[in-house]
């Protein structure tokens, strides 16, 4: 199994693990996978900016945090509870090799939101293309999944679910830690999601 290939059928798990968590029969709940997409797409196009009447400046960092959140969600759609994690994750290596771009990142994240909207499906073509257009590779999405499904647990661990999960340690965001303790790690060590979370762990606040 190739490395990308190898990335993929961990993220897959991984989603699906952290969607088990959440709702033990989640694949027959008919969540709206879909719709999650194309609001991320909007809210990414604040950070990316838009507005032809003020001057904006892209938010790279935050841009790539959505797009991040945006492949959860498409891994979501495309788990089934039937076909093994391998097949899906060729099938998405050969669409994430094929990327689909528009003539600027805009026009290609409305070509990925279209899909959700119109189809209810994850475009991961255009997906691929989101990611060449903001300088992204796979090493980089897996970095930034990782990370993310991580805090997503420990957010679980630490009462997300009853409101009593402390967002802001210490002056800085949850978001803004995991970057930290995700800068501080080898992405290739084959306990990288357990040494994230004992890094969140560390941080926390003791009560």
């Amino acid at each position: 199994m190739s490395a990308n290939l190898n990335k993929l059928v961990v993220m897959l798990e991984m989603q699906n693990a952290m969607n088990t968590k959440v709702h033990e029969q989640w694949f027959t709940q008919g969540f709206e996978w879909y719709r999650a997409i194309w609001v991320e797409c909007a809210e990414m196009l604040d950070h990316h900016g838009w507005k032809w009447w003020k001057k904006q400046t892209p938010d790279t960092e935050q841009v790539i945090l959505e797009l991040v959140d945006i492949f959860h969600f498409g891994l979501s759609l495309r788990i089934d509870g039937k076909t093994s994690y391998e097949d899906l994750a060729k099938q998405l290596e050969a669409e994430l090799s094929n990327a689909q771009q528009a003539d600027d990142f805009k026009q290609t994240l409305e070509i990925l939101a279209a899909s959700a909207v119109a189809d209810k499906t994850f475009n991961a073509a255009a997906f691929a293309g989101c990611m060449a257009q903001m300088g992204m590779d796979i090493d980089d999405l897996y970095r930034g999944y990782v990370g993310k499904n991580t805090l997503n647990f420990f957010r679980q661990d630490h009462g997300y679910k009853d409101g009593s999960y402390i967002k802001e340690w210490n002056g800085q965001e949850d978001n803004e830690h995991l970057v930290e303790v995700v800068k501080s790690l080898d992405t290739k060590h084959a306990d990288f999601a357990k040494l994230v979370y004992q890094g969140l762990e560390a941080r926390y606040p003791k009560i």
